[in-house]
């Protein structure tokens, strides 16, 4: 069994923060959302790992994860040189793949739990495919799939002006070798992409089985701020461990789980968790409100923030309220004006007086 991570794609729903970053290495809980992804493919004891990378955002995911050592996998780097969809880039990783069976896991998903127990229906049941489902308030935004009353799957449409239902693809897939004569058999969406939709009802069609699973706990796309956010205020509430390896004045109160990182310091203020704070950040008279997460060598003094994330190298000072709010690396934060709340999302290099 090998495992295909998809880590390619513009980040075009994030942005402005991924005109300079890939998306999955934005952090959720202090770590990049791809970490996630690779521990649940470690933790089912896969060894083999391709990551398939776009030219644009390539290297820094290089630089970030490594030669997989840090899982005790090996990683190999696939470059998709064009976003043409899922399909496609299982096509560009034929020669990773070979024969054999793989994981394919969307490197922007969130899964409550790990994936161990779908992996052992696939090996039990020896399926062409296994996907997993979750109900969707909006299924329009997903692949889509129709099952019938005793939970045959039907078909599977990508993004419909009319779903069958509200059960959408979740972004984790099991294969076996066939999944790449259905993706040979198939034509660009009217997106141009080739769906990995598309080729799921291929092998239906063609009458191999295809199984799927109906997810009973939490997933998160990431891919836009409002998602992130939910994303880094589960992480922390059901896996954050609370920690104290920096410096706390008498002056301060830490309320909760609370997970403060190596030369950092709070003076005066009060964190109420569940809260993660990085290593050499500096809290000053100022307010941490649940459900935040802070990064590296941060500068926060006379303010609030809460269910945020603030990323390495930003500094916030005088702003009197902030929630719900996704901060890029490097972004300064000023208050010379008496609004009582911002909603902010911000690129890396910004820097912002209101």
């Amino acid at each position: 069994m090998k495992a295909l991570i998809l880590s390619g794609g513009k980040g075009t729903r994030l942005r402005p923060l991924t005109y300079s970053g890939a998306k999955q290495l934005v952090p959720v809980a202090n770590r990049p959302i791809l970490f996630y992804c690779i521990d649940n493919i470690a933790q089912i004891g896969i060894k083999e790992v391709g990551i398939i990378i776009s030219p644009e955002t390539g290297r820094e995911i290089k630089e970030a994860v490594g030669n997989g050592s840090l899982w005790n996998i090996k990683i190999q780097y696939i470059i998709q040189d064009i976003p043409g969809g899922l399909a496609h880039a299982v096509k560009v990783a034929r020669d990773f793949l070979g024969d054999s069976p793989f994981v394919m896991y969307l490197g922007d998903n969130l899964i409550g739990g790990g994936i161990d127990r779908f992996l052992h229906d696939f090996e039990r049941n020896s399926p062409d495919a296994l996907i997993l489902l979750k109900e969707v308030e909006d299924p329009k935004n997903f692949g889509v799939a129709e099952v019938s009353a005793n939970g045959r799957l039907i078909r599977l449409i990508e993004k419909p002006d009319e779903p069958p239902s509200n059960l959408a693809l979740v972004g984790i897939y099991i294969f076996s070798q066939n999944i790449h004569r259905a993706i040979e058999m198939i034509k660009p969406s009217k997106r141009g992409e080739l769906e990995i939709t598309d080729a799921i009802q291929k092998l239906i069609d063609m009458g191999f089985t295809v199984e799927s699973f109906i997810l009973d706990t939490w997933w998160l796309d990431t891919g836009k701020k409002d998602d992130l956010l939910t994303a880094n205020a589960i992480v922390l509430d059901e896996w954050l461990k609370g920690s104290i390896n920096g410096s706390v004045d008498g002056a301060s109160k830490l309320l909760g789980r609370i997970s403060v990182g190596k030369g950092s310091v709070i003076k005066s203020s009060t964190i109420r968790g569940p809260v993660v704070i990085g290593e050499n950040t500096t809290i000053e008279d100022s307010f941490v409100g649940p459900y935040t997460s802070i990064g590296n060598n941060v500068r926060i003094k006379n303010s609030s923030a809460e269910h945020s994330v603030i990323m390495d190298g930003s500094e916030l000072r005088d702003i009197e309220r902030m929630e719900e709010s996704l901060i890029g690396r490097r972004v300064t934060l000023l208050r010379n004006s008496r609004h009582k709340a911002l909603r902010l999302m911000l690129g890396d290099d910004s820097v912002v007086e209101v």
